[in-house]
């Protein structure tokens, strides 16, 4: 059974980078480059937080890349309810769709809720799940993934085979490293991964994204 807490309550969670001292962050949602083109709500620093137990086997996912010559970027990790509501009331109310032809562009808007990759009850929201690929040490750069992160596309769907072998293979480089380490993928974004033994499996965070919240 889950461990229940109140949903402004971050004492279980940590900064990533204090874990995970090799990760890189581009914490999309705090900048405007994203499928909705503003900062959005809740995103009061550009840094990743998440449980200490997700937080912990990321840590294992990173050793174990390095070791290969890669590193994890993350895009995304904990997200408040507030963005999410900020996601939904986009959805059904804003006729801005001036990222359209970078994040759906076959899509209409309302159709990324009924296709599953936008969810009105996020996972993130719960503290355990992340959005990343991987850079190549050697290059800096980040792996070929076929799709760039929140390309709303069955391009982007894991299992896509309209992509290069190169690009499939560094998919299921990122996926099988998860995997090993406790996380569980989704059917339709091969970024984003959940822990499958997370500790707050009925609890959905409000507090924001913000270093300041860990020292409260």
């Amino acid at each position: 059974m889950g461990r229940k807490a109140v949903p402004t309550d971050a004492s279980g969670f940590v900064l990533l980078n204090d874990f995970v001292p090799h990760i890189v962050q581009e914490i999309r949602y705090y900048s405007t480059y994203n499928f909705i083109g503003e900062r959005i709500d809740g995103y009061e620093e550009p840094c990743a937080l998440l449980t200490r137990e997700a937080a912990r086997a990321l840590k294992a996912v990173s050793n174990e890349m390095i070791v290969q010559g890669y590193r994890l970027k993350v895009f995304d990790a904990y997200r408040p309810v507030t963005a999410v509501k900020q996601f939904i009331l986009w959805g059904i109310e804003d006729t801005d769709v001036r990222m359209k032809p970078y994040f759906y562009p076959d899509l209409a808007k309302q159709e990324l809720f009924a296709k599953g990759y936008i969810a009105k009850r996020s996972s993130h929201s719960r503290g355990s799940a992340v959005d990343l690929t991987l850079l190549d040490m050697s290059t800096g750069k980040e792996l070929d993934m076929g799709s760039p992160f929140d390309l709303f596309s069955p391009l982007s769907h894991p299992d896509c085979r309209d992509v290069t072998e190169a690009q499939y293979a560094n998919r299921m480089l990122l996926q099988r490293a998860m995997v090993r380490n406790g996380f569980a993928p989704i059917d339709c974004e091969w970024w984003h991964f959940a822990l499958a033994d997370e500790p707050y499996p009925d609890t959905y965070f409000e507090f924001p994204v913000s270093s300041g919240v860990l020292r409260g």
